[in-house]
């Protein structure tokens, strides 16, 4: 249950007690608000008083009479305005008129509640205010966070690319001083380094773009009925020249053939990409990559295999870490941004609120299983 602190000013100790007695066992409820709210209720008979408590902690709500004693409530209005604070201002009165509505509504008041005022028309009034006050806050946190992603995005870019970018300079301005000879043939190795170079650079810009969607996708989910079972062959039909390249063979075992779910198909296929791509890559030659789909009442499973060279425990507890690769003389040659397994647990965990596990043992090989419950499924089974 959140809490919202709320204060009364009037100078009038019957509209005051009214209005705790009314509140004091409110709560406002509303399906797209993920908690329930309650108020605690603070009063002040002057607006001197209001602006010494103002100053002193923070209200989200405050009910403001104009006509008080000394300071007027349209000069604490004023002073709210000028300060710049988060908090819904409603003008009690009643002596309104058209000039004081024009001065409220200019320096911020959200409404009106003439007095007197019925339990129920002060209930109204604050539940549309609890839920103006939720929409704008979340507004503000969402900006602030698709800022947060941005900057984040971009300083790992900068990081990631400086070492490779700088290692292709380098090479470049070997071969443009001709510092190794004449012959082409000399710089061969050179050319195949860079190449190796821009092929880990593309693979980093798409993960840091699958990244950035991912966190944009929290907040606008495109759920479609998709065949699970199409997108693993599809993901295996696109990787079949790497594991071409090491005679790998790929298998899809499919129970029953075809297994619906509703999920955004682009997330789903970074899921099979990204497992396929590195059951192929940190396999043997002429090894099996095996992807089995299952389907029970309660959630699917995805579970693909390798008969690779296996991981450490030591190497299996940092796999999940953003921008860690597992490094030793088998896997020097292997290229990849060290982010593909971190966006899948994303995608899994934080979008799906499903599972990942993974099982290896060197020189055998590894398995990663995925479940995802069936939550936001659709009875009909045509949408």
């Amino acid at each position: 249950m959140g809490k919202l602190s709320l204060l009364v000013v009037d100078d009038e100790p019957g509209i005051r007690s009214g209005v705790v007695r009314i509140l004091e066992s409110f709560s406002v409820s509303y399906p797209f608000m993920d908690e329930d709210f309650e108020f605690d209720i603070f009063e002040a008979p002057t607006g001197e008083d209001a602006i010494e408590m103002i100053d002193s902690r923070h209200f989200d709500i405050i009910l403001l009479d104009n006509k008080l004693p000394g300071i007027q409530g349209i000069e604490v209005l004023e002073y709210i305005n000028k300060k710049q604070l988060d908090i819904v201002v409603v003008m009690i009165t009643s002596y309104a008129s058209l000039d004081l509505a024009i001065k409220a509504t200019n320096n911020g008041a959200y409404n009106f509640v003439p007095k007197p005022f019925t339990p129920q028309e002060l209930k109204t009034s604050i539940e549309s205010i609890t839920k103006n006050l939720y929409l704008r806050r979340m507004t503000k946190k969402l900006n602030k966070e698709d800022k947060q992603i941005r900057n984040q995005f971009l300083t790992i870019l900068s990081h990631e690319l400086k070492l490779p970018l700088g290692a292709v300079e380098g090479y470049l301005m070997v071969m443009k001083e001709r510092l190794s000879g004449d012959s082409i043939d000399a710089y061969d190795e050179m050319i195949n380094r860079s190449l190796e170079r821009m092929k880990g650079i593309r693979s980093l810009i798409t993960d840091l773009l699958d990244l950035t969607k991912i966190e944009s996708d929290k907040k606008n989910k495109n759920f479609k009925k998709i065949d699970i079972t199409d997108i693993a062959v599809t993901s295996r039909e696109m990787l079949y020249p790497l594991a071409n390249q090491k005679n790998i063979k790929i298998k899809i075992d499919s129970r029953p053939e075809q297994i619906f779910f509703r999920a955004d198909p682009e997330q789903v296929e970074i899921i099979f990409n990204n497992l396929i791509s590195n059951a192929i890559k940190y396999n043997k030659d002429n090894g099996e990559v095996i992807c089995v789909l299952e389907e029970y009442p309660e959630f699917i499973k995805i579970a693909v295999s390798d008969s690779g060279i296996g991981m450490t425990d030591d190497d299996l507890s940092r796999l999940f870490q953003e921008f860690v690769r597992i490094k030793n003389e088998k896997t020097r040659k292997i290229t990849g941004s060290g982010l593909g397994l971190s966006i899948i647990r994303k995608i899994v965990e934080e979008i799906y609120h499903g599972s990942i596990t993974v099982a290896s043992v060197p020189d055998e090989g590894t398995t990663f299983t995925i479940e995802l419950p069936k939550i936001n499924q659709s009875p009909d089974p045509t949408r």
